[in-house]
């Protein structure tokens, strides 16, 4: 990281910061008063013809705030702003944020690690010590890939292990749940660790028979399914809520509504304890290929002495992308937290790594107004302005790796303006952030906030999976975020 003394910084930072303190509008051709014959029309009077940005909010008829801001990507020119300096919850937007601090300070080419390590030799096929399951942070790890530990064990010859089946999970901190405030049963609120299963989910499966519901807790992937007891649910007779969680003596305790069920179905539910469910289906794979783990699953404070078998995710930057894709809210907050790491040291929680993160984006990107409590957005209480987050995308450029890691987003009708950007979507709040080329090859970098706040906290926690009202505002804020979209595409494009 170059210092903040560096003169060629500072350069370009002044240069960028007095950019964007600028605000141009389109310049329009006066049209001749009198012609003997028809002449063109103006390349100015289709732009002059586009409604004002505040009509275009003013017809959107949302409840709450607009905030945007979009910026010429080639000169750092802001050309139209409302409300830039004040900070936006960004939902998911956020999430282009945690991909520069991440790739920036763990390399695109980073590779989380999932060991099988122990604390003494292999002897005759048996451990003599403890087997330990080390944890690297991997947010992608699968079940499937705990299958390919468990054979290269069998392959390596193991049988049985004198000690006790550990799990380690220090690499990062345990965090039980990235936001408090959500819903307990919803899958993209789950525990946080060094050692994720399965987006730290798992599958509750239910078919109603003669006499009551079949229902099942399994960790699956594509080839195993393995049953786990460290979740388990019941059915049972109430109106509401549809789902309770309770930790009961080291189990993640669930029950449900019946009258919610119908005849079948499955959704994946959260899990509070990742190193314990992980460890879990571990052991119940490796008892299938004939290698005996004991009952109990305990906890270690180190990795273990001797590495067995190693598995490693993917490069950070196929990570990063589908992160930016498919919303991962774990993927997130896991890279988030191992660039802290990596940066600074452990980190005690999420809020103390997101304070990190935005130390460094005031540092990168003299980023004033952008006060984060996670890296993936989900908090309530976080905050980015739209200056922020254009003069972010600005000064990585039209060419750069975060563009190329955001996702082609179509703007219905106008197939001339290619879109690369990130959603955000929460209960009445609705963002888009990323790059717009317009016609001529301009390229504009923009963000667009909303939120109605106010009604957002106002609902009560029954309500916050399906908001009375909140489908009809949404598509009303994605219809602005169209609407503006065409209107910069034609007053700024050549």
């Amino acid at each position: 990281m170059a210092s903040s003394n560096d003169p060629m910084r500072l350069t370009r930072r002044a240069l960028l910061g007095g950019l964007m303190a600028g605000v141009a509008g389109p310049a329009l051709a006066d049209a001749p008063e009198r012609s003997r014959r028809p002449l063109p029309r103006p390349d100015g009077l289709y732009k002059q013809a586009q409604a004002a940005a505040d009509e275009l909010v003013r017809r959107a008829g949302l409840t709450g705030e607009v905030g945007f801001a979009v910026a010429d990507v080639s000169t750092g020119l802001m050309l139209e702003t409302r409300s830039p300096l004040k900070g936006h919850p960004p939902a998911s937007t956020a999430k282009a944020l945690t991909t520069l601090y991440a790739r920036k300070t763990l390399g695109g080419d980073y590779r989380f690690g999932t060991e099988l390590r122990t604390t003494g030799p292999l002897i005759d096929g048996k451990i003599d010590g403890d087997l330990i399951l080390a944890g690297g942070g991997d947010p992608t790890l699968d079940t499937d890939a705990l299958g390919a530990l468990a054979e290269r064990l069998k392959e390596a010859g193991v049988r049985e292990i004198s000690g006790t089946f550990r799990v380690y999970t220090g690499e990062l901190p345990t965090v039980r749940e990235i936001d408090i405030e959500q819903p307990d049963h919803v899958g993209y609120n789950p525990a946080v660790g060094g050692l994720n299963l399965n987006f730290n989910r798992v599958h509750f499966q239910w078919e109603k028979g003669s006499d009551g519901y079949n229902v099942s807790m399994d960790a699956r992937a594509a080839r195993y399914r393995p049953d786990v007891t460290m979740a388990r649910m019941s059915v049972v007779e109430r109106k509401s809520p549809v789902y309770t969680y309770e930790d009961s003596g080291g189990i993640d305790d669930w029950t449900v509504a019946r009258w919610a069920l119908g005849g079948s179905g499955a959704r994946w539910l959260p899990v509070r304890r990742p190193g314990e469910y992980a460890g879990e289906a571990f052991r119940v794979i490796a008892r299938s290929h004939g290698i005996q783990l004991g009952r109990e699953i305990g906890r270690s404070d180190r990795p273990g002495d001797f590495l067995l078998a190693r598995h490693e995710s993917a490069p950070l930057d196929d990570i990063l992308r589908d992160m930016m894709k498919y919303s991962t809210n774990l993927t997130a907050e896991v890279v988030g937290l191992a660039a802290s790491t990596e940066i600074g040291g452990p980190v005690e929680d999420l809020h103390a790594s997101a304070a990190r993160m935005n130390a460094w984006l005031a540092e990168e990107y003299s980023a004033r107004a952008t006060d984060l409590e996670d890296h993936s957005g989900l908090g309530d209480d976080s905050r980015v302005s739209p200056r922020d987050m254009v003069q972010a995308l600005v000064q990585e450029g039209a060419d750069s790796k975060l563009r190329d890691l955001m996702k082609e987003v179509s703007v219905p009708g106008r197939p001339d303006l290619k879109v690369k950007a990130k959603t955000g979507t929460l209960n009445f709040c609705s963002c888009l952030v990323g790059y717009l080329q317009a016609p001529g090859n301009t390229t504009l970098a923009f963000a667009i906030f909303t939120a109605d706040v106010e009604r957002r906290d106002a609902l009560p926690m029954e309500q916050r999976e399906r908001p009375p009202g909140g489908r009809a505002w949404l598509a009303r804020s994605r219809n602005l975020q169209k609407e503006l979209l065409e209107r910069w595409g034609v007053v700024f494009g050549t």
